[in-house]
């Protein structure tokens, strides 16, 4: 019984563990990778048509997205997951699907004019129609038998409607070993959702480590500071950009402001419009809806046995169409605008940030991790210019972010999960978390007696002796910076200084035309030198 650990390896995305055991074989989660790539992945050892089978811990795409490429490749087995992680992964994974075939689409528009040769899409639409017939829900607390010498359970860990940790009894040779995944363990006492439930027995476990070295911020009354922030916004005549997760943040977000209209957290604006710019986010509140009330919080709960919608009130709506989409920048009045990605590294999030980050009387504001690599946490960290859509835009909306919000549970929600074990595991794997979170935590673990380490990508593991069958080292992806430890810096100095560049170029208007025509060419044959 072998365990080979393949992604989310000192990384935060793209989850994936193959299992092995009597000659059969499968995974737990088979996530996609978003943001930048730190580290080399190494692809699945086994063909895919000898998959039996996939388990996944919850439906967001860093832990579901690559389904549709197994089933691309051959997988012909079952994908097990709780009852609403199906129905979430039946709307995202062609929500996935779709983006995948825009992207491949507008590149080779590009391709076609410049002769290059195609691009081609990851999966297609007819991928995710196939796994997502493959899906299997099971409820929570049910022991299933997926193989004959293999039973799962799911319980719930409090991340997303549908998140699970799942505990494995695998048998061999008149040996039972029992392996927990985490999956990504929740927040406490957020709406919507329950808190985490704890697992008491393992031998083994593989636990997150997202906010493994980070504490979030004490609860300070999210709903009034959210409510601060949109009226901020409002008594400047800007909006409010909010790049979300479609599935689970939006509708916490949701839920925030219901209560600030009915509370009348904002007065003057009681009747400022709210848009949801995500197809993927109305779908997602229809499965809320209609999810079992037994998976919810007592308070959502107690509201939806009542009648009332948590997730809608009186200037909400909800587009569908680009021609919607785009209708919302032509509004002149200030208004909510909510739309994925979450990291602004697709969808229609980045219409919205060309058209109100110029703005300086706008807010973007952050509700959710954002990933490095991305243009959220370009955006995040003070960037003063970005490109979209070919066109450079400055930045001059005001960036905040809404503490208390995250979906993970930090250092200290980690340890308590894995303290609600009455022994210690024999080993306990740290996975999905950057290279720094990844590695405290580890060392957390250690000073804490836990037997911890933190695998790299290709590392296997035998659960019945106990002991490594590989161990690998870190192969970071070649960056822009090279090898050399000074070249990092020696590049933020370099586009410092064209940034210093840039903003001489624009001061230099309304000079005389000689001196401008001595200016460009001075640039332009510093560029010539570097081709």
């Amino acid at each position: 019984m072998k365990v080979t650990f393949l992604g989310a390896t000192h990384e935060v995305t793209g989850s994936c563990t193959l299992i092995e055991t009597q000659g059969h074989k499968f995974l737990v989660d088979c996530g996609m990778e978003q943001g930048r790539d730190v580290f080399e992945n190494q692809s699945l050892p086994v063909s895919h048509t000898e998959l039996d089978c996939v388990i996944i811990t919850h439906a967001h795409i860093d832990h579901s997205g690559n389904l549709p490429l197994l089933s691309k490749e051959g997988f012909k087995g079952s994908v097990y997951a709780t009852e609403a992680t199906c129905s979430l992964a039946n709307v995202m994974l062609r929500d996935s699907a779709h983006i995948q075939q825009f992207e491949a689409e507008w590149r080779n528009r590009k391709a076609r004019r410049s002769g290059e040769e195609e691009y081609v899409p990851v999966y297609e639409m007819k991928d995710a129609e196939a796994i997502i017939r493959r899906l299997r829900p099971c409820k929570y607390g049910e022991i299933i038998r997926i193989l004959e010498n293999v039973c799962i359970r799911f319980a719930d860990i409090g991340h997303l409607l549908g998140s699970a940790c799942i505990e494995i009894w695998i048998t061999e040779n008149g040996v039972t070993k029992k392996m927990v995944f985490s999956g990504d363990v929740g927040n406490k006492n957020r709406p919507i959702i329950k808190n985490p439930q704890k697992i008491t027995e393992a031998d083994y476990v593989v636990i997150e480590s997202t906010y493994g070295n980070r504490l979030h911020e004490p609860h300070i009354g999210n709903v009034r500071l959210l409510a601060d922030m949109l009226e901020k916004a409002f008594k400047r005549g800007g909006n409010v950009v909010i790049p979300s997760f479609a599935v689970g943040r939006t509708q916490e977000i949701l839920y925030y402001i219901r209560q600030i209209k009915n509370e009348r957290l904002i007065p003057g604006y009681e009747n400022c419009r709210v848009y949801i710019d995500s197809p993927l986010a109305g779908e997602a509140s229809k499965i809320f809806m209609q999810a079992d009330t037994g998976v919810f919080n007592k308070e959502t709960s107690d509201l939806i046995k009542n009648g009332v919608n948590p997730f809608w009130f009186e200037g909400l709506t909800y587009t569908e169409t680009s021609e919607e989409s785009k209708a919302i920048n032509f509004n002149p009045s200030p208004k909510v605008i909510i739309s994925a990605s979450g990291m602004c590294e697709a969808g229609r999030i980045r219409h919205h940030l060309k058209h109100n980050l110029w703005r300086p009387e706008c807010m973007v504001l952050f509700v959710g991790y954002q990933a490095e690599g991305t243009l959220g946490r370009l955006l995040y960290e003070g960037a003063k210019h970005v490109k979209l859509f070919g066109e450079e835009i400055e930045i001059r909306a005001e960036m905040q972010y809404l503490p208390g919000i995250s979906g993970h549970a930090d250092k200290d929600g980690l340890i308590e999960w894995i303290n609600g074990f009455t022994t210690k595991p024999q080993t306990v794997f740290v996975n999905h978390g950057d290279d720094e979170a990844c590695t405290e935590f580890t060392e957390t673990l250690r000073r804490l007696g836990y037997n911890a380490y933190a695998p790299f990508s290709g590392t296997s593991f035998d659960l019945e002796s106990g002991k490594f069958v590989i161990i690998t080292e870190s192969v970071p992806v070649e960056r822009i910076y090279g090898r050399d430890p000074r070249a990092k810096a020696i590049y933020v100095d370099l586009v410092a200084a064209a940034e210093e560049l840039l903003e001489l170029a624009k001061a230099s208007k309304g000079g005389s035309n000689k001196d401008l025509a001595a200016f460009t060419s001075r640039i332009r044959e510093l560029i010539r030198k570097q081709e």
